[in-house]
């Protein structure tokens, strides 16, 4: 009878942690959903080669977007993953259906092949963008 009663409680818990599991599962799909929906971003290229560039000289792209939403899209911050890499961004919110550029420029200093890469952060923290650029400098 305790056999029976110790098999019950564990049959309830595994049936209890499975219910939870699927629950957080279909939750968790969800609120990514509602993030997806809330911010899309279409972007002309996500991507820059910049081919042989010259020592010396910064050179600089533009990320053109539009906000394919349906609701005000705002940037956070742009972060570059070196010191050597600058970026330019309104700051004010772009209206649903309206383009806006990001302006990144690179500082040509070391020669030699390089790849960086551009973290555009949206105001909602889930939602973010890598941008890249690359080339080499003779």
């Amino acid at each position: 009878m305790k056999q029976i009663k110790t098999f019950s409680i564990i049959a309830i818990a595994c049936i209890a942690l499975m219910s939870f599991t699927t629950l957080s599962a279909s939750n968790s799909q969800s609120l990514i959903s509602a993030v997806s929906n809330f911010i899309k971003v279409s972007w002309e290229k996500e991507t820059h080669d910049f081919g042989e560039i010259p020592q010396g000289k910064p050179i600089s792209v533009a990320f053109t977007f539009t906000n394919a939403g349906d609701t005000p899209l705002l940037i956070a911050d742009v972060a570059t993953s070196c010191g050597c890499t600058a970026s330019d961004y309104s700051k004010e919110p772009i209206a649903p259906g309206k383009s806006s550029k990001i302006k990144v420029t690179y500082n040509a200093a070391n020669m030699g092949a390089f790849t960086k890469s551009i973290t555009v952060n949206f105001s909602d923290a889930e939602a973010k963008k890598v941008l890249m650029i690359k080339g080499t400098v003779k």
